[in-house]
């Protein structure tokens, strides 16, 4: 029986390390892109996906195959009506952290945010999906955890809670109050029903305390 030599470690399919041990160096250069409108994932969220499309789901499989990472990101345009719409300049790598296959061939997966990035260019592919060169640098902080400054939680929730009301939307209070300030800052902005271009706003708020005040003024303006 011949036994199989292991391969050299540069011929090895890199795979990412653990969630607490990533670094600037980890993300990679180029990633497939999932272009999703009114999707918002904000690095330490989960953004659970029905994938159906197969260009997507052949996105997916490449994925898992690798480093277990995708870039979300909104389409300028309605992709409804648009083939092949134009991309926002700023969007979030996701690493994929479960997955199930169904036997009609889609998957239903989540996605954990690991770091906003620059889309710097789209790069050509034959492989059905999109990809682009991208760049995380201008969000390095995003992989060092960040104690923003105290919210003013009353104003935020008495804010939210109106806003929802005026929409005869329900919210589970129980689990919101027990959320620190972080978690709120990140579930909030994902889970509120804002506009598109709204999303993209509090996506691109460099800090927590800047999306805070953001988040606080759209709860505001959408009572209005």
């Amino acid at each position: 029986m011949t036994e199989t030599p292991d391969l050299p470690s540069a011929e090895r399919p890199r795979r990412a390390p653990p969630l607490t041990e990533l670094t600037l160096a980890d993300i990679p250069p180029r990633v497939g892109l999932f272009p999703l409108s009114g999707a918002l994932l904000l690095p330490g969220g989960h953004l659970p996906l029905l994938v159906f499309e197969p260009p997507y789901v052949a996105l997916l499989e490449d994925a898992l195959a690798g480093r277990r990472m995708i870039g979300v990101i909104q389409p300028l345009m309605d992709p409804d009506t648009d083939e092949h719409p134009l991309l926002y300049r700023t969007g979030t790598l996701g690493r994929i952290t479960e997955f199930t296959e169904h036997v009609d061939g889609t998957f239903s997966v989540t996605l954990l945010g690991i770091s906003r990035f620059r889309l710097i260019r789209e790069t050509p592919t034959n492989q059905g999906w999109r990809e682009g060169i991208i760049d995380a640098t201008p969000f390095a902080a995003d992989l060092v955890e960040e104690d923003p400054l105290p919210i003013n939680r009353d104003l935020l929730l008495s804010g939210l809670k109106t806003y929802l009301e005026s929409r005869d939307l329900q919210a589970s209070w129980p689990l919101i109050e027990d959320m620190d300030d972080e978690t709120l800052l990140v579930v909030l902005p994902m889970l509120v029903p804002f506009t598109p271009v709204e999303k993209q706003s509090l996506l691109e708020a460099m800090t927590l305390d800047e999306r805070a005040g953001l988040l606080l003024d759209l709860l505001e303006r959408g009572m209005e």
